[in-house]
Protein backbone atom coordinates (compact mmCIF):
# COMPACT_ATOMS: atom_id res chain seq x y z
CA UNK A 1 0.00 0.00 0.00
CA UNK A 2 2.76 2.58 0.72
CA UNK A 3 4.22 1.96 -2.76
CA UNK A 4 0.83 2.70 -4.31
CA UNK A 5 0.54 5.97 -2.34
CA UNK A 6 4.08 6.95 -3.30
CA UNK A 7 3.32 6.28 -7.00
CA UNK A 8 0.10 8.30 -6.81
CA UNK A 9 1.89 11.23 -5.17
CA UNK A 10 4.68 11.07 -7.77
CA UNK A 11 2.15 11.06 -10.62
CA UNK A 12 0.23 13.98 -9.11
CA UNK A 13 3.42 15.98 -8.65
CA UNK A 14 4.51 15.27 -12.24
CA UNK A 15 1.08 16.33 -13.54
CA UNK A 16 1.22 19.54 -11.53
CA UNK A 17 4.67 20.42 -12.87
CA UNK A 18 3.67 19.57 -16.44
CA UNK A 19 0.45 21.61 -16.12
CA UNK A 20 2.38 24.60 -14.79
CA UNK A 21 4.94 24.33 -17.58
CA UNK A 22 2.25 24.10 -20.24
CA UNK A 23 0.24 26.95 -18.75
CA UNK A 24 3.22 29.29 -18.65
CA UNK A 25 4.44 28.33 -22.10
CA UNK A 26 1.18 29.57 -23.64
CA UNK A 27 1.26 32.95 -21.95
CA UNK A 28 4.97 33.52 -22.48
CA UNK A 29 4.60 33.20 -26.25
CA UNK A 30 1.57 35.51 -26.46
CA UNK A 31 2.37 38.93 -27.89
CA UNK A 32 1.52 41.98 -25.84
CA UNK A 33 -0.24 45.10 -27.08
CA UNK A 34 1.64 48.31 -27.89
CA UNK A 35 -0.54 51.19 -26.68
CA UNK A 36 -0.73 54.97 -26.68
CA UNK A 37 -3.12 57.07 -24.57
CA UNK A 38 -3.96 60.62 -25.62
CA UNK A 39 -6.46 63.26 -24.49
CA UNK A 40 -9.01 65.49 -26.18
CA UNK A 41 -9.98 69.06 -25.61
CA UNK A 42 -13.10 69.81 -23.59
CA UNK A 43 -16.42 69.47 -25.48
CA UNK A 44 -19.48 71.49 -24.48
CA UNK A 45 -23.02 70.09 -24.62
CA UNK A 46 -24.74 72.65 -26.91
CA UNK A 47 -28.22 71.75 -25.61
CA UNK A 48 -27.50 72.94 -22.05
CA UNK A 49 -26.98 76.55 -20.98
CA UNK A 50 -27.49 76.29 -17.22
CA UNK A 51 -25.16 77.08 -14.35
CA UNK A 52 -23.73 73.55 -13.94
CA UNK A 53 -20.80 72.09 -15.83
CA UNK A 54 -21.76 70.38 -19.07
CA UNK A 55 -18.34 69.68 -20.61
CA UNK A 56 -16.95 66.32 -21.65
CA UNK A 57 -13.24 65.42 -21.71
CA UNK A 58 -11.98 62.20 -23.29
CA UNK A 59 -8.88 60.03 -23.09
CA UNK A 60 -8.44 57.17 -25.55
CA UNK A 61 -6.02 54.27 -25.28
CA UNK A 62 -5.34 52.81 -28.75
CA UNK A 63 -3.58 49.43 -28.88
CA UNK A 64 -2.18 47.13 -31.57
CA UNK A 65 -0.35 43.81 -31.55
CA UNK A 66 0.99 41.36 -34.12
CA UNK A 67 0.50 37.68 -33.34
CA UNK A 68 0.35 34.55 -35.51
CA UNK A 69 0.28 36.45 -38.80
CA UNK A 70 -2.52 38.78 -37.69
CA UNK A 71 -2.79 42.34 -36.45
CA UNK A 72 -5.16 42.92 -33.54
CA UNK A 73 -6.38 46.42 -32.67
CA UNK A 74 -8.58 47.64 -29.84
CA UNK A 75 -9.39 50.83 -27.95
CA UNK A 76 -10.62 51.99 -24.57
CA UNK A 77 -12.38 55.34 -24.15
CA UNK A 78 -12.27 57.08 -20.75
CA UNK A 79 -14.19 60.25 -19.94
CA UNK A 80 -14.92 62.87 -17.36
CA UNK A 81 -18.45 64.12 -18.01
CA UNK A 82 -20.82 66.57 -16.38
CA UNK A 83 -23.16 64.18 -14.62
CA UNK A 84 -23.72 64.02 -10.89
CA UNK A 85 -25.69 61.53 -8.83
CA UNK A 86 -29.28 61.10 -9.98
CA UNK A 87 -28.99 63.16 -13.16
CA UNK A 88 -27.98 60.54 -15.75
CA UNK A 89 -29.91 61.45 -18.85
CA UNK A 90 -30.62 59.24 -21.84
CA UNK A 91 -31.33 62.30 -23.96
CA UNK A 92 -27.86 63.87 -24.03
CA UNK A 93 -26.95 62.23 -27.32
CA UNK A 94 -28.96 61.15 -30.33
CA UNK A 95 -25.95 58.97 -31.20
CA UNK A 96 -22.32 58.50 -30.20
CA UNK A 97 -19.72 56.14 -31.59
CA UNK A 98 -16.07 55.22 -31.53
CA UNK A 99 -14.63 54.46 -34.94
CA UNK A 100 -11.68 52.05 -34.64
CA UNK A 101 -9.28 51.64 -37.56
CA UNK A 102 -6.44 49.26 -38.35
CA UNK A 103 -3.99 51.06 -40.63
CA UNK A 104 -0.89 50.02 -42.54
CA UNK A 105 1.97 52.39 -41.81
CA UNK A 106 3.33 53.88 -45.02
CA UNK A 107 5.03 57.09 -46.10
CA UNK A 108 2.29 59.74 -46.31
CA UNK A 109 -1.31 58.95 -45.32
CA UNK A 110 -1.70 55.53 -43.70
CA UNK A 111 -4.41 53.52 -45.51
CA UNK A 112 -7.21 51.96 -43.46
CA UNK A 113 -7.19 48.18 -43.95
CA UNK A 114 -10.04 47.37 -41.52
CA UNK A 115 -12.46 49.43 -39.44
CA UNK A 116 -15.58 49.24 -37.30
CA UNK A 117 -17.90 51.70 -35.55
CA UNK A 118 -18.83 50.95 -31.95
CA UNK A 119 -22.18 52.59 -31.17
CA UNK A 120 -22.30 51.19 -27.63
CA UNK A 121 -20.38 54.31 -26.65
CA UNK A 122 -23.66 56.29 -26.50
CA UNK A 123 -25.18 54.04 -23.84
CA UNK A 124 -21.93 54.03 -21.85
CA UNK A 125 -21.69 57.85 -21.90
CA UNK A 126 -25.30 58.27 -20.85
CA UNK A 127 -24.81 55.85 -17.96
CA UNK A 128 -21.73 57.47 -16.45
CA UNK A 129 -20.88 57.04 -12.79
CA UNK A 130 -22.31 59.40 -10.18
CA UNK A 131 -19.13 61.46 -10.56
CA UNK A 132 -19.61 61.70 -14.34
CA UNK A 133 -16.76 59.33 -15.19
CA UNK A 134 -16.70 56.11 -17.11
CA UNK A 135 -15.01 53.94 -19.69
CA UNK A 136 -15.93 51.91 -22.75
CA UNK A 137 -13.88 49.16 -24.40
CA UNK A 138 -14.37 48.42 -28.08
CA UNK A 139 -14.23 44.99 -29.58
CA UNK A 140 -11.03 43.78 -31.22
CA UNK A 141 -10.37 43.99 -34.94
CA UNK A 142 -8.39 41.13 -36.50
CA UNK A 143 -6.61 41.59 -39.83
CA UNK A 144 -4.36 39.13 -41.71
CA UNK A 145 -1.05 40.98 -41.84
CA UNK A 146 1.26 41.11 -44.79
CA UNK A 147 4.73 42.54 -44.58
CA UNK A 148 5.10 46.01 -43.15
CA UNK A 149 4.06 47.78 -39.98
CA UNK A 150 0.51 48.38 -38.72
CA UNK A 151 -1.16 50.55 -36.08
CA UNK A 152 -4.46 51.27 -34.34
CA UNK A 153 -6.15 54.62 -34.90
CA UNK A 154 -9.59 55.95 -34.12
CA UNK A 155 -11.89 58.80 -33.29
CA UNK A 156 -15.11 59.70 -31.46
CA UNK A 157 -18.16 61.18 -33.12
CA UNK A 158 -20.97 62.74 -31.08
CA UNK A 159 -24.48 63.63 -32.23
CA UNK A 160 -25.87 65.90 -29.52
CA UNK A 161 -29.57 65.48 -28.79
CA UNK A 162 -31.91 68.14 -30.09
CA UNK A 163 -29.45 70.22 -32.12
CA UNK A 164 -30.41 68.73 -35.50
CA UNK A 165 -26.81 68.71 -36.75
CA UNK A 166 -26.07 64.95 -36.81
CA UNK A 167 -22.60 63.71 -36.04
CA UNK A 168 -20.14 66.51 -35.36
CA UNK A 169 -16.61 66.48 -36.74
CA UNK A 170 -14.43 63.69 -35.38
CA UNK A 171 -12.62 64.01 -32.06
CA UNK A 172 -9.13 62.78 -32.98
CA UNK A 173 -6.54 60.96 -30.88
CA UNK A 174 -2.93 59.85 -31.29
CA UNK A 175 -2.50 56.45 -32.96
CA UNK A 176 -0.84 53.48 -31.27
CA UNK A 177 2.81 52.67 -31.88
CA UNK A 178 3.40 50.52 -34.98
CA UNK A 179 3.72 46.74 -34.70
Amino acid sequence: MPALKRTAVTLLAAAAVTGTTLATAGTASAASYSCKTSSSSSYDDPSYNGPDSDNWEFDVKLCAKRSGGYIYTTATVYWDGPYSSGTNNHFTFDKARFHLQTKKSVRGTDPVVKSASYTGLERALENSSAAGNGSYKTGTLKFRAGSGRYLADGYIQLDWSGDGKGYRGPILFTASPTV
